[in-house]
C-alpha cells in the first residue's frame, strides 16, 4: 500500500515540482550559474509584475481580514440566527470559481449592469468598467478569500475556553470589553493564520487577475506566466519556471511568517473547559442581523443575480425586460457550440476521474498515517498538501516540463491531450479527499485495528472490513469537494488545454475574452447551477460526517 501511494505522489507531485526547480535554477544562454533566475529577477516586466502581485495580494488580504474576521466574530460570539445560512452565504464566493466570480462582478459593476443601470448608479455607457484596475482586483479577490479568514478565526474561537470569558464577566466586564481584552488577543494567531492563507491564495489567483487585470493592463505574476507561455510556447519554459519559482518563494515566505508570528504570539490556555457561550445581543440582534445580511447580499448574491440577468439579455447594452428576455445565449453557449459540449464532457470526465482516483488513494494513505502511525506515510501526507498550497500555475508548468517529452518506457507524450490535465489534477486536488478521510479516521480507536491484526487479519482485509465502512462517507464528501472544484477549474487548465481538450473554465474565459459577455454569462450560470446542486448533495452527506468536514454546517446550531 505504502509503495503504491508513494508512486502516485512521486509521479504526479514530486517529479513535476522537482523538474521545475531544476529548470528554474539552470544556466542561461551565456552559461551563467542560476542565470535564468537572475535574468528574470532583473527583468523590468517581472519586477513590475512582482510588485503588482505583492501590492494586490496585500491589499486584498486586508479586505479579507476585515470581512472574514468580522463575520467570524459575529457568527461565533453572538446569538444571531440562521448561522448555517450565514456561513454558506459567506463561503459562496469561494465555492464559485474565481473566473466566474470575476465575471459576475464585471456584470454587476459595469456600464451595462442589469441591476445598477435601472437605478442610475452604473458608470456612463462607453466608459471602461471601473473593476479593470488594481482596486477591482483587490475587491474581488478580497471577497473571494474572506472565507479562508472566516474559517480560521471561527475554528480558533470555537477552541477558546469558556472559563476565561466567564471569569471576566463575573468580574463585571461587559461583552465588548471581554471581547477586546480577552477574546481578541487569543484569536490573533488564528487571524494571522487565515490572513496568511488569504495572501497565498491571492498571489496565486489567476482567474481574477486574468479577467480584470489584463484588460486594465495590470499584470501580476500569474498572468505574466500565462501571457509568456501563450505568446511564445514551450520555448520559454525556463523563463516561466523561474517566475513560478519566485511565486513559490513568496508563498513559502508568507506561510513561514505566519508560523513564526503564531509561535511567538500563541498563548497557552486551558482547553479542557466547554466552548464559548454566545453573547446575547438583546434588542441589537435584529439590526446586527440586518447589517450582516445586507453585506452578504451585496458581496455574495448580487453579482450572481447580475450574471443571471446578463445571460438573459440578447446583447451587451440592451436593457433586460419582458420584451427583451431571451434564452438564445444558453442555446448558443451551452447547446449550440461543439466546443462547449466538448468542454462539459471533458470537465465531467476530468473532475469525476480525479475524485474517484484521489478518493481511492486517500483512504489507504490516511489509514497508514493515522491508524498505523507510519512516519513515511506522515511524510507523504505533507507531500499531498503541497500542490494545493502553491499556486496552480506553478504546478501546471511543472507538468509541462515533465509530460511534454515522451514518457519513459512507452515513448508517448501526453502533452496536448486530456491526460496532462488529468495528471495535474491528480496532484492538485489530492488533499481535498485526504483531509475529510483523515478527520474521520481520527475518531476511530486504533485498538480496533490492532485487535484485528492480532487475530490474524491481513492489512488489506482490515482496510476493507474496518476502515472502509467508516471512511466511506468522508471519502464521498472529499470526492464531491474535488468534483465541485475541478469541474470549473481554470488556473491549471489555462496552461495545459489544447484543441479538443478544452475545459469549462477555459471556454468561459475565452468567451469573455473575445467580447461575447452574454454567452460567457450563460455558460457560467449553467456551471454555477451544477456547483450549487453538488453543494446541496454534499450538505446531505455532511449529516453523517464529523466536525467541520462540510465547512458551512454549523455544529453549534
Amino acid at each position: 500500500m505504502l509503495a503504491g501511494v508513494a508512486l502516485y505522489l512521486g509521479v504526479f507531485t514530486l517529479w513535476p515540482l522537482g523538474r521545475l526547480l531544476l529548470e528554474a535554477l539552470g544556466e542561461n544562454a551565456a552559461g551563467e550559474t542560476l542565470g535564468i533566475l537572475r535574468d528574470q529577477w532583473e527583468s523590468r516586466s517581472t519586477s513590475r509584475a512582482l510588485w503588482n502581485t505583492l501590492e494586490a495580494g496585500s491589499l486584498a488580504t486586508l479586505v479579507s481580514i476585515l470581512l472574514g474576521g468580522t463575520m467570524a466574530f459575529v457568527v461565533a460570539l453572538t446569538n444571531v440566527r440562521a448561522k448555517t445560512a450565514l456561513t454558506f452565504a459567506l463561503l459562496l464566493p469561494l465555492l464559485v470559481p474565481s473566473q466566474i466570480t470575476a465575471l459576475a462582478w464585471i456584470e454587476l459593476i459595469g456600464p451595462s449592469s442589469p441591476i445598477l443601470r435601472p437605478l442610475g448608479l452604473a458608470s456612463p455607457p462607453g466608459t471602461t468598467n471601473p473593476l479593470y484596475s488594481l482596486w477591482g482586483i483587490v475587491l474581488v479577490m478580497g471577497v473571494e478569500h474572506a472565507a479562508l479568514v472566516f474559517l480560521a478565526v471561527r475554528a480558533g474561537l470555537r477552541a477558546m475556553p469558556r472559563d476565561l470569558v466567564e471569569a471576566a464577566r463575573i468580574s463585571g466586564a461587559r461583552p465588548l470589553v471581554a471581547t477586546m481584552r480577552i477574546v481578541l488577543p487569543l484569536a490573533l494567531p488564528s487571524l494571522i493564520a487565515g490572513a496568511a492563507l488569504a495572501f497565498v491564495s491571492a498571489i496565486g489567483n489567476f482567474g481574477v487577475p486574468a479577467l480584470l487585470g489584463i484588460p486594465g493592463r495590470y499584470t501580476m505574476l500569474t498572468t505574466l506566466i500565462y501571457q509568456r507561455l501563450n505568446g511564445f510556447g514551450p520555448s520559454v519554459l525556463g523563463e516561466v519556471a523561474a517566475i513560478a519559482l519566485i511565486l513559490i518563494l513568496i508563498a513559502v515566505a508568507g506561510l513561514a511568517l505566519r508560523a513564526l508570528v503564531a509561535a511567538r504570539m500563541n498563548a497557552r490556555v486551558e482547553r479542557a473547559s466547554a466552548m464559548l457561550r454566545p453573547f446575547p445581543l438583546g434588542r441589537a440582534r435584529l439590526p446586527v442581523e440586518a447589517a450582516v445580511w445586507s453585506v452578504l447580499v451585496f458581496v455574495s448574491f448580487l453579482p450572481l443575480v447580475a450574471l443571471l440577468a446578463s445571460s438573459l439579455t440578447p446583447a451587451v447594452g440592451v436593457r433586460l425586460s419582458l420584451e427583451t428576455i431571451t434564452l438564445d445565449n444558453y442555446r448558443f453557449a451551452v447547446l449550440g457550440q461543439d466546443v462547449a459540449r466538448r468542454a462539459f464532457a471533458n470537465s465531467f470526465l476530468l473532475a469525476g476521474a480525479t475524485a474517484l482516483v484521489a478518493g481511492l488513494v486517500a483512504v489507504p494513505l490516511a489509514y497508514l498515517a493515522v491508524m498505523r502511525r507510519m512516519k513515511a506515510a506522515r511524510g507523504l501526507d505533507l507531500v499531498a498538501d503541497t500542490p494545493y498550497a502553491i499556486p496552480g500555475t506553478v504546478l501546471a508548468i511543472g507538468a509541462i516540463l515533465v509530460f511534454l517529452p515522451p514518457l519513459p518506457l512507452i515513448g508517448v507524450s501526453v502533452y496536448n491531450s486530456l491526460w496532462i490535465i488529468l495528471f495535474a489534477y491528480f496532484a492538485r486536488f489530492m488533499t481535498l479527499a485526504l483531509r475529510p478521510v483523515t478527520a474521520s479516521l481520527e475518531t476511530i480507536e486504533p485498538a480496533l485495528d490492532e485487535a484485528a491484526r492480532i487475530a490474524g487479519a491481513r492489512a488489506f482485509r482490515r482496510l476493507f472490513a474496518i476502515i472502509l465502512p467508516v471512511a466511506a462517507p468522508a471519502a464521498v464528501a472529499g470526492g464531491l469537494l474535488i468534483f465541485m472544484t475541478a469541474f470549473n477549474e481554470l488556473t491549471v487548465s489555462a496552461l495545459l488545454w489544447s484543441s479538443g481538450a478544452e475545459t469549462l473554465g477555459v471556454v468561459v474565459f475565452f468567451l469573455q475574452y473575445e467580447g461575447n459577455s452574454p454567452a460567457a454569462a450563460a455558460l457560467a450560470t449553467a456551471t454555477v447551477v451544477v456547483t450549487l446542486v453538488l453543494a446541496l448533495i454534499l450538505d446531505q452527506v455532511g449529516r453523517w460526517l464529523p466536525g467541520d468536514v462540510v465547512p458551512w454546517r454549523d455544529a453549534t446550531g
